[in-house]
């Protein structure tokens, strides 16, 4: 049976308001103010998890977010959270905890067979061990990712919901500890608009009414997450705990972002664990942990203390356990002596012995038993169960360096300070190094066992693997953090980094802060994804919008396909037709008398001003300022490093008026280039640039018979290819544009959207009368793929250049066109470059597959889109492979290891159909 440690009296905990939970599968009681970790510790538990590597048995180190050990699986079914740190979730009834990492039980874990053969898997041993070919990985893989990962995801989908939400205030105060009230308060006083947030579920009652009064707001179980540019930080707020069921309006988490005037940094200091052999033994603990357990959860980690310590901070903790009845075996102080007052007090309680530093803690997964010390040159040992260490304290700087800060070195703490503020910003208190106890201490006693002295407890890194890194050469602490894992785990190295770099200095034989220090990156604590995406679940997880013919499309019996934010008919089966079969009916109806197709979503922007085409000419790279008024011709465009990354239309409206389209799904990206090129790269243009993707809807009229169709609906003659027309149909304006994407004659009808539905009801009605029918997106595939026009997504797939897509014939030759300069690296120009083919075969070719001489040879490209013929028989595909042009005529594989499929092809010309374009002009 485990002991109780609560205490009878004491503490900031409700005992009238008991609470039951489980762990294990086990009940417990704990009451009303209680973390899982005070709640399971006044039970006498010490065992609460495993490591990741060795799988050797932990309990609890700290008492907050800094916890590496006490990590477990909260809650049950959707509401599963797994790596939630026991000191960091507060009871409530019912409440499901699971230990984690650990088969078949937590106290017989078959994984701890790794400590036997823990020499052989040190740091890097990964690096040096999984080498062989592919079939050797194969076998590789199935055991690396059996143990992969901390904890289990959750199996079924999350049933809360999460919102996201927007704040302005003058001054944020991050941190509600002495200082952090203080300077809230001040904040408030001053009649400024205060912000004051605590990640813990402390009382702030002291300070709230005045916030409140002053227009801000108190916001606790609350992190700061990030500070990101311009005042924003990044707040993300628990309205319940984790694996808790929310109130009726089902919200959990509640993400802030918050701009601030100034922001004050009240965040504290964490204390740093020592080194010595055993150092991660259950009842191992931090030694303000220990003082927070005892004074605000009225818990006793343990009955007889061992204290080690470099600092006064620790002698608080001995009189703290002294003061409700524990019994302290001794304090071991690293420093040749002391005398201040609290010393002085404790030296009249126990003994203290000084220039001592702890060896060896021994015990089991049951907890610590003793601990083996030197102390004056002679070796020691204290029966205990408990151990509280402290290395002293490091300011919590996350926020600060986030924010763009600079930190300086502070001999007497060994530790980084803030320095220089970026942002509108201070840290105060702990924080800033103000109170925080002098000394440190980090280095082990001589003949610890490094093996078993633990640096980052969660990655299971020891000092022997910091020294190892070094010894193979790793002497930047960029790298020495990724080839150990220091820092990398959820904490992020909160109790272990400074530890790490001092190893390292000590190593280099250079002053620690010229070793440097890591980057601290956004979250300060870890965030749920489901925080992080808010609202934007299921059907909300992007905008959704609907095409102005929606509904005649819903009549039709259209199925559904997304393009970029956008619904779009894929096709139109008839009575019981597959999708296959109703592309195939509607793409052949087009070659053979005229189809009809919604395309308003297509990008369309409108360009005007005195500079209008020279903005096209440095935004497209074709030729676009001698276009005539009234004509159009097909564009592309690149990025700056000479890759294609759209295509589409210009058209010329007026003398300093013109249309541009480009594909639907890259409005938004065709918009931001856009917008670019005028801000950016050609400030100095006098142009206007406006979206009117949504202004215009369209239609798009296609097929043989087409050009007499839009004759009766317009009742004028059609405009040639690549011209346009204004004209009346159905009594509305319309804006005919004569361009083909099919391969046969072609126009598209704009009309204003509101305005759309009749004109797509005349449209119809001719189509159908001349036995043509709608088509969608799958029947449109079908087309261009026979006509050899590459698509964005598929062969315009931001890897290739104009001259890979057969376009570089296209080219404006006077270049000054975006992405010109790119195209002229040797990289690009050079041969074996995949390029633009056409495949072709007596059956399905696999879309995707891989383009292979031969069954087993590496492979030289792969199949880019693929459809069956819609003339004759057998399939037909695009393709990019390596010196393509070149290789018309060849045979080759087209292997899918995916699907378990392969077809055999033959290289032919990308142009299955009308290769000289006769059939769309006049």
């Amino acid at each position: 049976m485990n002991r109780s440690t609560r205490l009878s009296t004491g503490g900031l905990i409700d005992r009238a308001r008991p609470i039951a939970f489980t762990f294990d599968g086990r009940p417990y009681t704990g009451f009303a103010g209680d973390t899982l970790a005070s709640a399971l510790l006044a039970h006498g538990v010490r065992l609460m998890g495993r490591s990741f590597k060795y799988h050797r048995p932990r309990g609890v180190l700290s008492a907050g977010v800094e916890e590496p050990n006490a990590l477990m699986g909260v809650g049950e079914g959707g509401r599963y959270e797994p790596n939630t740190r026991a000191t960091d979730v507060f009871l409530y009834e019912g409440l499901t905890a699971v230990s984690q990492n650990r088969w078949p039980s937590l106290a017989f874990d078959l994984g701890a067979v790794n400590r036997l053969i823990a020499r052989f898997i040190p740091a890097g041993f990964y690096y040096k061990t999984f080498f062989g070919g592919p079939r050797l990985w194969l076998f590789y893989e199935h055991f690396i990712r059996r143990a992969a990962g901390l904890g289990k995801p959750p199996r079924q989908s999350d049933p809360d919901a999460f919102e996201h939400r927007a704040a302005f205030c003058d001054v944020l105060v991050v941190g509600a500890g002495q200082a952090g009230l203080a300077a809230a308060e001040d904040a408030a006083a001053a009649g400024e608009r205060v912000i004051l947030v605590e990640q813990d579920a402390r009382d702030v009652s002291a300070v709230r009414e005045r916030i409140i009064a002053s227009g801000g707001r108190v916001l606790t179980r609350t992190t700061a997450a990030g500070f990101w540019d311009h005042g924003l930080i990044t707040l993300v707020e628990r309205l319940v705990e984790a694996g808790q069921a929310p109130g009726a309006d089902g919200l959990v988490q509640r993400l802030w972002r918050v701009r601030a005037g100034r922001v004050v940094l009240a965040t504290g200091a964490i204390e740093r664990p020592l080194l010595f052999a055993g150092n991660d033994t259950p009842g191992v603990m931090l030694s303000s942990a220990v003082r927070s357990y005892i004074e605000r959860f009225a818990v006793l980690p343990g009955a007889r203390a061992a204290i080690a310590t470099c600092n006064d901070d620790a002698y608080l903790t001995a009189l703290a356990i002294l003061e409700v009845g524990g019994e302290v075996a001794a304090v071991l102080d690293s420093r040749p002596s002391a005398d201040s007052e609290v010393v002085r007090k404790v030296q009249a309680r126990t003994t203290v012995h000084f220039d001592a530093k702890p060896v060896k803690a021994i015990g089991g997964a049951s907890g610590v038993r003793a601990l083996e010390a030197v102390a004056g040159g002679k070796m020691i040992r204290l029966a205990c169960d408990l151990v509280a260490v402290s290395g002293g304290f490091t300011p919590v700087t996350h926020l600060h360096m986030q924010a763009g800060g600079t930190l300086a070195w502070d001999d007497a703490l060994a530790a980084f300070t803030p320095a220089t503020a970026r942002q509108n910003q201070i840290s105060v208190g702990a924080a800033a190094g103000e109170g925080v106890p002098a000394g440190f201490d980090y280095d082990p006693a001589p003949g610890v066992h490094l093996k078993t002295a633990f640096v980052d407890y969660q990655n299971d890194v020891t000092v022997a693997d910091l020294d190892l890194a070094w010894r193979e050469g790793y002497r930047s602490v960029e790298h020495l953090k990724r080839y150990t894992t220091l820092g990398m785990a959820t904490d992020q190295g909160k109790t272990s980094n400074l530890i790490g770099l001092a190893r390292l200095a000590r190593a280099e034989g250079r002053p620690m802060p010229e070793v440097g220090l890591t980057t601290f990156r956004p979250p300060y604590t870890p965030v749920t994804l489901g925080a992080l995406g808010g609202e934007a679940v299921g059907e909300d997880v992007a905008p959704h919008r609907y095409l102005p013919l929606h509904a005649r499309h819903l009549s039709a019996n259209a199925l559904w396909q997304p393009s970029g934010y956008w619904s779009r008919p894929r096709a139109f089966p008839l009575g019981g037709e597959s999708l296959d079969q109703a592309a195939l009916r509607e793409a052949r109806a087009v070659r053979a008398t005229l189809g009809l197709t919604d395309i308003s979503s297509l990008a369309k922007f409108e360009i005007a001003g005195p500079d209008s085409a020279a903005l096209l000419e440095r935004v497209c790279a074709t030729t676009v300022a001698k276009l005539a008024i009234g004509r159009g011709r097909y564009t592309f465009m690149l990025r700056e490093d000479g890759f294609v990354f759209d295509d589409g239309t210009v058209w010329r409206l007026a003398d300093r008026r013109y249309l541009l389209t480009s594909s639907t799904g890259g409005a938004d990206r065709m918009a931001a280039h856009l917008s670019y090129v005028r801000r950016v790269l050609a400030p100095d243009l006098k142009v206007a640039v406006a979206e009117v993707q949504e202004h215009w809807a369209a239609a798009a009229l296609a097929g043989p018979l087409a050009r007499a169709a839009l004759a009766e609906c317009l009742g004028a003659e059609p405009p040639r290819h690549m011209a346009m027309t204004d004209g009346r149909i159905a009594g509305v304006d319309v804006r005919v544009l004569a361009a083909s994407y099919s391969g046969e004659r072609a126009f598209e009808i704009y009309a204003a959207s509101p305005d759309i539905d009749p004109v797509w009801t005349a449209l119809r009605e001719a189509a159908l009368a001349k036995g043509g029918a709608l088509y969608g997106l799958e029947a449109l595939e079908l087309l261009r793929i026979e006509k050899g026009h590459p698509e964005v997504g598929a062969e315009i797939d931001g890897r290739r250049t104009p001259g890979d897509l057969g376009l570089a014939k296209m080219l404006n030759p006077r270049g000054g066109y975006v992405g010109a300069a790119g195209l002229g690296r040797s990289a690009l120009q050079a041969s074996g470059r995949q390029t633009l083919v056409g495949l072709a075969s007596d059956g399905p070719i696999p879309e995707g597959a891989m383009l292979t001489p031969s069954q087993g040879a590496p492979p030289e490209g792969h199949v880019s889109s693929a459809g069956l013929r819609l003339t004759g028989e057998g399939a037909v595909a695009l393709g990019l492979i390596e010196n393509g042009e070149a290789r018309l005529g060849e045979t080759l594989l087209a292997v899918s290891p995916t699907r378990g499929k392969t077809a055999r092809v033959q290289v032919v010309a990308p142009h299955f159909h009308d290769p000289a374009g006769e059939r769309y002009r006049d």
